[in-house]
């Protein structure tokens, strides 16, 4: 009779302990809040791309370590042990035989053996040796060479993250912009929608006093669901411009952002004309190619002091054991000690023309690298010049599209009121009410373009990461 009730409890426990992994699961979003200046820096924290390239520098690091010990000692130690299945053998004239003596190895006198030769091994059983190697490097052009090109590829890597970092500052900035933009663009819908909806409700009253016709109506509510459906168009690109932004930051998607810069806080006038004023650039991307140059010209004279030779002292400290018996092998009196010491001189003579053709390789690299830098220089000029002008006609374009915006919100507000008044008709108060839209929506295009101009005229200057932390 206990049954039922047993399993009722346990029923509960298990139903408790499901909605509570359940209450767990579905946890509320973590949400922060960041103006752009905390936006970039924390972008250049936490992206993929600046996080590798600053691993990228201490890889640098340790090739300029790497290439620094080739000069420094190096000792090896090497611990033998052999087991001779067939001993090496001596071979040696028939006359020897008599001068040693046949232990009944297959040497000496053995029957086996032809006439003319004597055969004696070579080796005991078992061997063990202990060496101890030390080389050198006293002289070599290719290592001082190398120590040089190291330090400059780590600065190249410093470069590259520079590089690396104005990548993700312009795409989080643009991405930033486009979030406000769209941001601003749906509250507009929003308050087109609430006028439409508003210029509905009198219109069909005025529709049941008898003053407009059913056609007034209809014009207004394919105005409505028109706004509504755009409305739902707006609220999808905020989301998916503020997944875009996350991404680029780094940032988990499952933290919820919220922007507390508004566009008008954005623009400042006298950092723009500042900006426009400004002619000379700080281009990383110069600053690569220079670098890039310097390392052929590195490589190139490597391959020409390779004719020079290369000097090297060495030494060995070896000791050496052999038994007929494993046993016998650790014995202290079996082990023997050497050892040497000498200078080596490794002095090219002939390759082929090998290097002579390498050679030629790496002046027509530098050549290759000297018209780079030639056209990169030209590139960045004509980079700026666009930029400077697409922003000076953006901010023209802006003002104009901010002056229409204006005129198309009076010529609204006139013809609603001739409408209410009697004198104007319901198609011009729909007709204003579409001008207004299309002239702010107009108007939030061009300043989008204006903010994008102005981030591609920071980067044109190379100035995209001014006034943020080291």
């Amino acid at each position: 009779m206990f049954k039922p009730k047993i399993y009722f409890i346990v029923a509960l426990i298990i139903s408790l302990l499901s909605q509570q992994a359940v209450a767990q699961e579905v946890a509320p979003l973590e949400k922060v809040q960041l103006n752009l200046k905390e936006t970039l820096e924390f972008a250049l924290e936490n992206n993929v791309d600046a996080k590798n390239a600053r691993l990228e520098i201490l890889i640098s690091k340790g090739v300029v370590g790497e290439n620094r010990a080739a000069g420094l000692p190096q000792i090896n130690s090497t611990l033998e042990m052999t087991k001779n299945v067939q001993p090496p053998l001596l071979i040696l004239p028939a006359e020897a035989g008599g001068i040693i003596p046949d232990d009944g190895s297959g040497g000496g006198g053995s029957p086996d053996t032809p006439d003319d030769i004597t055969v004696i091994p070579f080796a005991v059983n078992y061997q063990s040796s202990l060496s101890i190697n030390v080389e050198q490097m006293i002289f070599n052009g290719s290592y001082f060479v190398g120590l040089k090109a190291a330090k400059t590829l780590k600065t190249l890597t410093e470069f590259d993250k520079i590089k690396t970092e104005n990548d993700v500052l312009e795409n989080v900035k643009k991405a930033y912009f486009t979030v406000l933009v769209n941001d601003e663009r749906r509250k507009l819908v929003e308050a087109n929608l609430t006028r439409t909806n508003a210029l509905l409700r009198e219109t069909e009253a005025m529709y049941e006093a008898g003053f407009v016709e059913k056609l007034d109506v209809s014009r207004i509510k394919v105005q409505s669901n028109n706004l509504k459906t755009e409305l739902e168009k707006n609220e999808v690109a905020v989301a998916v411009s503020k997944e875009l932004l996350k991404l680029n930051m780094g940032l988990p998607e499952s933290i919820e952002i919220e922007l507390t810069q508004d566009l008008s806080s954005l623009s400042n006038e006298a950092e723009i004309l500042k900006m426009l004023s400004q002619s000379n650039t700080n281009r990383v991307e110069v600053d690569q190619v220079i670098t890039n140059r310097d390392l052929a010209k590195l490589d190139l004279k490597n391959n020409q002091i390779q004719y020079m030779p290369q000097i090297s002292a060495f030494g060995t400290f070896q000791r050496v054991s052999g038994a007929e018996n494993m046993g016998s092998i650790f014995q202290s009196d079996r082990w023997f000690s050497s050892s040497f010491v000498g200078l080596r001189m490794s002095i090219p003579i002939f390759d082929g023309l090998n290097k002579s053709f390498r050679i030629q390789q790496s002046r027509l690299k530098v050549n290759q690298l000297e018209n780079q830098l030639f056209f990169m220089e030209q590139n960045v000029a004509l980079e700026l010049f666009q930029a400077r002008k697409m922003l000076q006609n953006s901010l023209r374009t802006l003002v104009v599209q901010e002056e229409n915006m204006e005129l198309a919100r009076e010529v609204f507000e006139m013809t609603k009121i001739k409408y209410n008044e009697g004198v104007g008709s319901n198609l011009e108060v729909v007709e204003a009410n579409s001008t207004l839209e299309e002239a702010e929506s107009n108007y939030f295009s061009a300043l989008y373009d204006a903010l994008i101009a102005k981030v591609d005229l920071e980067k044109a200057l190379g100035i995209l990461q001014e006034g943020l932390i080291d």
